[in-house]
């Protein structure tokens, strides 16, 4: 008998408990759909956080009509209007045979709009979809939202997934951290696990610790932002080395057709920066044709570009070469002059033809968009170009050392008189020369175009940088003209943080100039009779 009492007993303290829930959630609904009839922003507000705490059946569907304007209340009560046209009940969800007579648009404003996005974040966190739960978790994580900590909670109790887990935690962590009622050891726990986030968010959040927090809090709180700190700065120096990777990279696209023409013919050779150019309008050309008539094809624009920018930027190079340059061999100063004039007849020329503002040039799917690696943020696109850098490299590499071309290129290189000699035609070896050098600069305008503005004056942005490139890592030699980029693009970016980039590229200058005083052939010299003549 004493069992069944206390049994009977526990039945009516559950009894007695659930519908005391179901009253207060039935109580709460009513004051929600009564703030929302009651045409005032800060009812609006309170209503939605009452219907995300309360986690309303319809919550979801009165936010989201909310957000878009299709949210109505007056006197006849709170209704939805789909899509279609139709109305809904916002209480039950069902379907109205009439349109309601009286209501009106609920109104926004920034306090509204905000409530409205928090809560569009807590509702998402109890979406299918990992990914969507994660999102929502990083909204919440965001905006701090107190009336959201129910959801967490409850979230954290059901997830699965470790990703959406640990941000839902990060979340909740936030929260604690400023809400002025939570426990001293919660606030302990949520500081560890911003630890644990060690970002720049992480590190802002933490720094919302209300001033009257205990002293073992404040030393904890120390702690984590000390180790932070040094964590960012650690990351800070890695995401400059990956820009300083990235831009000796272009450098490097750059530089490395100037670097066998001047090599191998000994030209200073100022249109270069134009063949660039070339390459990037004609990537320009095959987009819009591509857009206009085959648009199903763009993801392939890049690849269709490439033999495209070659071949123009090669032949464009070939009839430079035939046409003015082969009568002023041994003489530097002259080439010089008569390639800067080709580049203004060259810029002019596409000016013309395309107008002298910036032409838009998209990027295909796979190279949009960047994840994180630990700290560091990577671009698609930039990353695209290292790979497509070391490519080009390694088939340069590759047609020097085994192909016939390659090795009357060397022996041009080391000794034109005895190449001359040995039958090798060097007025040939010259025009396949430039029209190579000038053709890779035109795979560089491709991949320029990624990251860059598409003007004719795209091209005097690197000229300078190249020919620094080519001079600090040796004339003619590839290896050099690697080993330059990278040095370079990396100093660069290393020097930025502290002098600018102004003062940054003029202390690099300096520093080449005092290096060439010491090397006048660069890192890697050539060998050869006539080079060492």
């Amino acid at each position: 008998m004493p069992i069944l009492h206390r049994l009977k007993h526990g039945l009516v303290i559950l009894v007695a408990l659930v519908a005391a829930s179901v009253a207060s959630f039935a109580q709460n609904a009513d004051e929600a759909f009564a703030r929302l009839a009651a045409d005032s922003y800060s009812d609006t507000s309170r209503a939605i956080e009452l219907l995300v705490s309360t986690a309303h059946p319809n919550a979801a569907l009165i936010v989201e009509a909310l957000s878009d304007g299709r949210l109505l209340s007056g006197p006849g009560g709170v209704a939805v209007k789909t899509s279609s046209g139709a109305f809904v009940d916002a209480r039950t969800g069902q379907p109205l045979a009439v349109a309601p007579e009286g209501l009106k648009a609920v109104r926004l404003n920034n306090a509204v709009r905000r409530a409205v996005q928090a809560a569009l974040g807590g509702l998402g966190l109890l979406n299918p979809d990992p990914a969507k739960r994660t999102a929502a978790a990083e909204a919440v994580f965001k905006s701090r939202d107190a009336g959201l900590l129910p959801i967490v909670e409850t979230a954290i109790g059901k997830e699965t997934d470790p990703r959406a887990l640990a941000a839902l935690r990060q979340a909740q962590a936030a929260i604690l951290i400023a809400k002025p009622d939570a426990q001293p050891l919660d606030r302990l726990a949520a500081i560890e696990v911003l630890h644990e986030r060690g970002d720049q968010d992480a590190l802002a959040t933490l720094r919302a610790l209300p001033g009257d927090a205990t002293p073992v809090l404040k030393e904890a709180q120390a702690k984590a932002i000390t180790a932070i700190e040094g964590r960012l700065k650690l990351w800070a120096v890695a995401q400059n080395l990956w820009y300083g990777l990235s831009l000796g990279s272009v450098l490097l696209l750059a530089a490395i057709g100037l670097a066998i023409t001047f090599g191998v013919m000994g030209v200073i050779n100022m249109a270069h920066g134009e063949m660039v150019m070339l390459g990037a309008y004609t990537t320009f050309v095959v987009q819009e044709l591509i857009r206009n008539h085959a648009p199903w094809l763009f993801d392939w624009s890049l690849a269709i570009a490439l033999p495209a920018a070659f071949i123009v930027a090669g032949a464009v190079g070939i009839a430079i070469e035939r046409g003015v340059i082969r009568f002023l061999y041994g003489r530097p100063l002259e080439t010089l002059l008569a390639t800067w004039g080709i580049s203004l007849i060259l810029q002019q020329a596409v000016r013309t033809a395309f107008g002298p503002t910036n032409r838009e040039v998209g990027a295909p799917s796979f190279m949009s968009g960047a994840f994180e690696l630990g700290g560091l943020a990577i671009t698609y696109n930039r990353l695209w170009i290292i790979v497509f850098a070391a490519l080009v490299f390694a088939a340069l590499l590759a047609i020097l050392k085994l192909t016939p071309m390659g090795l009357q290129m060397r022996a041009v290189t080391q000794n034109r008189r005895m190449a001359s000699a040995m039958g090798i035609r060097t007025g040939r070896i010259d025009a396949l020369t430039f029209g190579l050098g000038s053709g890779v600069a035109g795979l560089a305008g491709v991949a320029l175009s990624q990251i860059d503005n598409v003007s004719p004056n795209l091209g005097q942005s690197y000229i300078i940088d190249s020919f620094m490139v080519v001079v600090f890592g040796g004339v003619g030699n590839l290896w050099g003209t690697l080993v330059g980029a990278m040095t370079l693009g990396v100093a660069n970016k290393l020097l930025e943080p502290y002098a600018g980039a102004v003062l940054g590229k003029i202390a690099l200058l300096v520093c080449i100039i005092l290096f060439i005083q010491k090397r006048p052939r660069g890192l890697f010299a050539l060998k050869g009779r006539a080079v060492e003549a």
